[in-house]
């Protein structure tokens, strides 16, 4: 009797142990994130450890399952933007007394992708489902500027290319990886995005030019994906936009970067490449795949070019900031930043201040500041395309580059001279006495001056 007296409190101490311990080692969901943008939509699960789940989907109505084992909520599911063309909107219960269970409404059938992210040095374990359209299309498609009235053309003959010439406008960071945060709580997220979008006015409203959105919301796009983007639209000139931050609050001014494959051109760059290099890890993307794209596309004769014209288009962008304030660095500085390294389209990337300094952070988030950094930006392009049009393109010859001034085709591949004087309607002759030629033969890369009267 004695000894059952005894076993009796034992055994309710054991079972409160064993009790404490399940607990214990239930996952707590911390925040729940969503975001969209033009191929998908993402759902982000901070939990405090690694987590077990499960994703299968329902319909009549269609719906998503998300079974997280051994996990608790602690905190509320966000409400989803009406406007989001996937989600109807999120909720969530437990399941079997210590798992938890969330249901996507849906408003299409999708599909569904899920990986885990490890800990970083800004977020801790984070779960990340990733919804497409399961008839492949578009979650939002993107409007591109056209020009149907510009006077000045891309020649034909040129297939996957739109009429102007391209410039790639990449908004560095965005969604999960905030980047870099001044004192006074500006994220460069935002800033960036801000100046991307006056560059891109600019650009659009410069006859010939199109400006052509790496990201135009707040949301991630992986490294090598804006390489892709940029490559796929064939883009002329990449141009990825930051704010610099360094530990000191007295460093300040702006400063261009091309990509190295050797050295960085000091330790400063090779810091700041590192941590621009590491947003993958933070914006979350799924390095499992194993996506080889840039091993495989890496040539080093067309990469050495690239970066000769890099590094022109670079050195007048450059000039351009100095004349609108202080740079930090007076000459072009090299890093082995991945997002450069897109092997057949010129690629700069542009510190446009340091967002760690009160005073510029200050200038940053100023509307008209931005208009300015993005007009010595636009400068520094226009400089660079004057002096190296793509091949096809119909620039103004002027030294100031303001119209009235001779006009100038670069000849590309499947151009004849016939059809270039019937594209800008002068005779064949008035072009060959215009450019000293005694036949038709032209070359590619030729540039050819177009009279004014035929």
């Amino acid at each position: 009797m004695l000894v059952n007296r005894l076993i009796s409190p034992l055994l309710l101490l054991l079972l409160a142990v064993s009790a404490q311990c399940v607990c214990a080692e239930q996952a707590s969901v911390q925040g729940t994130r969503v975001w969209t943008d033009p191929a998908k939509t993402r759902l982000v699960f901070e939990t405090s450890s690694a987590i077990t789940h499960r994703v299968f989907p329902l319909d009549d109505p269609d719906r998503l399952v998300i079974d997280l084992d051994d996990a608790v909520m602690q905190s509320n599911l966000p409400k989803v933007d009406l406007g989001d063309p996937l989600l109807v909107g999120l909720r969530g219960g437990v399941r079997g007394g210590s798992h938890l269970r969330i249901v996507l409404d849906l408003k299409q059938p999708v599909r569904a992708k899920s990986f885990a992210l490890s800990p970083n040095e800004r977020y801790g374990h984070r779960l990340v489902i990733d919804l497409t359209p399961k008839d492949g299309s578009s979650v939002r498609r993107v409007a591109l500027p056209s020009f149907p009235n510009s006077a000045v053309r891309k020649g034909a003959g040129r297939p996957g290319r739109g009429p102007a010439v391209i410039v790639a406008i990449d908004a560095g960071h965005g969604g999960e990886d905030p980047g870099a945060i001044g004192s006074g709580g500006t994220l460069e997220k935002d800033v960036t995005l801000a100046i991307a979008r006056e560059l891109a006015k600019l650009v659009d409203r410069e006859p010939g030019l199109e400006a052509l959105m790496i990201r135009d919301g707040d949301y991630y796009v992986g490294l090598q994906e804006r390489i892709a983007i940029a490559r796929e639209r064939r883009a002329d000139l990449f141009v990825s936009i930051h704010a610099d931050a360094f530990s000191s609050a007295n460093a300040k001014g702006s400063s261009v970067y091309t990509l190295s494959y050797g050295g960085a051109s000091s330790e400063a760059a090779k810091w700041l490449a590192s941590r621009e290099n590491s947003a993958d890890l933070i914006g979350g993307v799924d390095l499992s795949t194993g996506d080889d794209l840039l091993a495989n596309v890496l040539m080093d004769m067309t990469q050495n070019a690239t970066i000769e014209h890099s590094t022109e288009a670079a050195a007048m962008v450059l000039a351009n900031l100095g004349r609108l304030g202080v740079v930090h660095r007076g000459d072009v500085q090299r890093a082995g930043f991945a997002v450069l390294k897109a092997p057949d389209v010129p690629s700069i990337l542009v510190e446009t201040a340091f967002i760690s300094n009160p005073d510029e952070e200050k200038r940053l988030r100023d509307r008209g500041h931005q208009r300015e950094l993005a007009e010595a930006i636009l400068a520094g392009v226009l400089g660079y395309f004057r002096k190296y049009p793509p091949h096809g393109m119909l620039v103004d010859a002027s030294p100031q580059g303001g119209g009235g001034g001779a006009r100038e085709y670069v000849i590309g591949p499947g151009d004849t001279l016939s059809g270039i004087a019937k594209q800008h309607s002068v005779s064949i002759s008035a072009l060959r006495a215009r450019n000293g030629l005694n036949d038709d033969m032209i070359r590619v890369g030729q540039v050819l001056a177009i009279p004014e009267d035929s």
